[in-house]
């Protein structure tokens, strides 16, 4: 029986534990799954290191106390080169909604097939219990270090994790990829499964760190962030009077009948008690009010998603056309406002300033038409201002 990791790949089952049994004496160890290769580029010698590391995660002392040689997964090469070449890209991750339509698209991008998230404006079982089936919800709060407990981390160096979001995501998913009655499997596409097969057994510190240096995630996550000219993403306040709200992303989902908490600030999966997919409506909505009790009854800043089956292909097979219309004309919307996430609408403000600017000059050659219609303009801010406070 396999337990779950922290941020979406299965942990070692036991057959993997037991792997120091299999290896024999000899010059090359080898198991059926996995395979020592070379590595030719010497200038890339953090190889090695990381890879003895991993092995040494993998496998106990033989009885002398001496590990065996390491064992390298066989992997594509531009996973060790991103993996070790940290700073080969300087693009970052920019800040993105938490939005149903847009998460939905995202793991499409990434070869995701046949599921979508559901945003959820109660607490209700029943209201989850209704959109069928339930892989697990996406938690977003706003981070303190009093609602999150003792045994919370903070996040490094008082910043934002941006790849909260997708640590949240990719423990659903990369969880529920094989058959899982009654829950069907997830098909997780090329990308994620070599993503996967590349991290699993990987320490959730060295698997974080695999993720933020996923070129292809990192270029989905950022296809979705606001055009603007204006914003900074790596220009964030390190002081806690300056800082902004901090918001973290966190996972809650059934995995060989034990209900997980999956939480990227976290050195290990947290139980939550027995649990199956039929009795994950009540498990976690019991979870989730204990954790919103910990802040001040005013708190709202909330939100849930389910992550579930896209009802669509089940309503053509039965013939349902009031369901699969009203999941297209949801997509439409999600598409569309997608569309305006990614669009800068500076430099058409601009114009349209020009274009009223020059109309109000030709009204009155004097130029009295223009001033008197900025005047304006700050009359009404001001009130609106004053309004608000």
């Amino acid at each position: 029986m396999q337990r779950p990791d922290l941020h979406g790949a299965p942990a070692l089952d036991d057959h993997q534990h037991g792997l120091n049994k299999k290896l024999k004496s000899g010059p090359c160890y080898q198991h059926p799954k996995r395979l020592e290769v070379s590595i030719h580029f010497s200038e890339e010698a953090q190889v090695h290191v990381i890879y003895d590391i991993i092995a040494r995660r993998k496998v106990r002392p033989e009885p002398s106390g001496q590990y065996p040689p390491p064992l390298i997964t066989k992997v594509p090469r531009n996973y060790i080169e991103n993996l070790c070449s940290t700073m080969a890209d300087t693009g970052g991750w920019s800040t993105i909604e938490s939005d149903e339509g847009l998460f939905t698209s995202l793991i499409e991008n990434l070869g995701v097939k046949n599921v979508q998230f559901e945003e959820l404006i109660s607490l209700d079982a029943d209201t989850i219990r209704s959109l069928g089936s339930v892989y697990g919800v996406i938690f977003l709060f706003k981070w303190t270090r009093e609602a999150a407990g003792a045994r919370a981390e903070a996040p490094l160096d008082g910043t934002y994790d941006q790849t909260a979001s997708e640590k949240a995501i990719l423990s659903v998913i990369l969880n529920h990829d094989s058959p899982s009655p009654p829950l069907p499997p997830i098909s997780i596409g090329a990308e994620l499964r070599s993503f996967k097969d590349f991290t699993t057994g990987f320490p959730p510190e060295l698997r974080g760190e695999a993720l933020s240096n996923s070129e292809a995630i990192r270029t989905a996550h950022n296809s979705f962030a606001r055009a603007s000219p204006f914003a900074d993403e790596t220009a964030r306040p390190q002081d806690e009077e300056n800082a902004a709200d901090v918001y973290h992303f966190i996972a809650y989902t059934p995995v060989n009948g034990t209900l997980y908490e999956l939480d990227g600030l976290q050195p290990y999966p947290i139980s939550h008690g027995a649990c199956d997919p039929s009795s994950f409506p009540e498990k976690v909505i019991e979870v989730l009010q204990r954790r919103i009790a910990r802040y001040p009854p005013e708190e709202t800043h909330f939100n849930l998603m389910a992550v579930v089956q896209d009802p669509r292909p089940r309503a053509r097979e039965i013939g349902d056309v009031e369901t699969l219309e009203r999941e297209e004309r949801k997509r439409a919307a999600w598409a569309w406002e997608n569309t305006l996430r990614r669009w800068n609408f500076v430099g058409f403000i601009g114009e349209m300033m020009k274009g009223v600017a020059r109309m109000k000059e030709t009204q009155d050659g004097s130029g009295k038409a223009f001033d008197e219609w900025v005047n304006n303009a700050k009359t009404a801010t001001q009130k609106r201002l004053n309004m608000r406070r």
